[in-house]
């Protein structure tokens, strides 16, 4: 295992800053661009990168506590920036596993450029195991890739976008995989990101117009459908893990502001609201709920780096979890702002804020549905 750095922590008053800008930026439906200069020069960019590189050489457990407590301050600016952990992570991942092909990944976090996911496209359920978007063989080990691609978080900012398309040039389609940087051009963002929650991701519609990747920018080929190769499953556990912390952070921080909400309020008979049974079992569940979600993804991030053999168990786990937290973030924003009352529903309440933010989970890969899939799949075997 590569040396860690356990001394990196996100400074109180970085995070203090953050939190003070995360409702401007909400509404004014506008990316976080303050965070990020923050944060990169704070070294964030490099947390994951090995300490003999100039990073921090966090693994996925340490990096999915940070991304918790980031999405306590801001949860839209932890999930932007967290797309650049989820390629880190899987850089990290794949180089554990003997694999040397994402190795560039790691160089340019350490050289602090920010690395972005032109993945999703509209209408594709596949996700990494099939696309919509043409790559074009140049002839020299190289694609040109055309397509719309969803979703793409930090759009304004990124230095490195992944892409993915299919080629079907030769007997079998091919997923084929590489690397844009901001400098190439003909990569088109929409500014179409008005959302109800997750504003300051500013998660827009890329088109890529053709745009050229040389051979040495290809990182993988891979066949259509699933695989366990490990470029998938570096990505996968990653992106899983790391968007389940940050809804682990949304709920830690619904049940903080229920707890001085409740403390500090009274009822017509002048007995606090704390000492009320009702709010106090609340209060007691939405704890307990948060507490088993944050040990599960724990437990599952500990598992990814100590390179534990979980087989055939790793999907079901992974989208199972990921699933479950985003829920239970809802359910435990839901039930704080019922005994809060109503100062939560106001426009510029906190609360309400990560009310419309929470949702935004319900729509990352794997869905619920998905999941569902997956798992059944798992125990029951494959539909006829």
């Amino acid at each position: 295992m590569t040396k860690a750095n356990p001394a990196w922590s996100l400074p109180e008053d970085l995070l203090a800053r953050i939190a003070a800008r995360a409702p401007g930026y909400d509404a004014d439906n506008a990316f976080c661009a303050e965070d990020l200069a923050e944060l990169r020069a704070a070294g964030w960019l490099r947390i994951g990168v090995p300490v003999e590189q100039g990073g921090s050489g966090l693994g996925l457990a340490a990096t999915a506590r940070l991304q918790q407590e980031l999405a306590q301050a801001a949860p839209a600016t932890a999930l932007g920036l967290g797309m650049h952990q989820v390629w880190v992570q899987a850089a990290r991942s794949v180089s554990a596993q003997g694999g040397s092909f994402l190795q560039a990944v790691t160089d340019h976090a350490a050289d602090d450029h920010l690395l972005a996911f032109g993945v999703s496209e509209p209408g594709n359920d596949a996700v990494l195991f099939d696309s919509s978007t043409t790559a074009e063989p140049d002839g020299d080990g190289g694609y040109r890739f055309t397509g719309t691609k969803v979703s793409t978080s930090l759009a304004p900012a990124w230095d490195v976008l992944s892409v993915f398309g299919k080629d079907t040039s030769g007997p079998e389609p091919r997923l084929v995989h590489g690397f844009v940087l901001r400098s190439d051009g003909d990569v088109e963002h929409l500014d179409d990101w008005d959302t109800l929650g997750m504003r300051a991701t500013q998660s827009r519609t890329t088109r890529l117009l053709g745009v050229h990747v040389p051979a040495e920018r290809i990182v993988r080929s891979l066949p259509v459908g699933p695989t366990n190769d490990p470029l998938v499953f570096g990505i996968f556990a990653a992106f899983e893990l790391l968007v389940a912390s940050v809804y682990v952070g949304i709920a830690s921080r619904a049940v903080d502001l229920a707890v001085t909400a409740v403390s500090g309020r009274a009822g017509r008979d002048g007995v606090p609201r704390s000492q009320d049974p009702d709010v106090r079992r609340t209060i007691a569940d939405v704890r307990g709920a948060v507490d088993a979600v944050a040990l599960q993804v724990g437990s599952l991030a500990r598992s990814v780096d100590e390179g534990e053999d979980l087989g055939a168990r790793w999907f079901p786990l992974l989208v199972g979890t990921k699933a479950r937290t985003v829920d239970a973030a809802q359910h435990v924003v839901d039930e704080a702002m019922r005994v809060v009352g109503g100062r939560a529903y106001a426009a510029d309440s906190e609360l309400a804020r990560l009310a419309r933010d929470v949702r935004a989970g319900q729509y990352h890969p794997s869905t619920r549905d998905s999941a569902a899939r997956t798992i059944a799949a798992a125990e029951l075997g494959p539909l006829a």
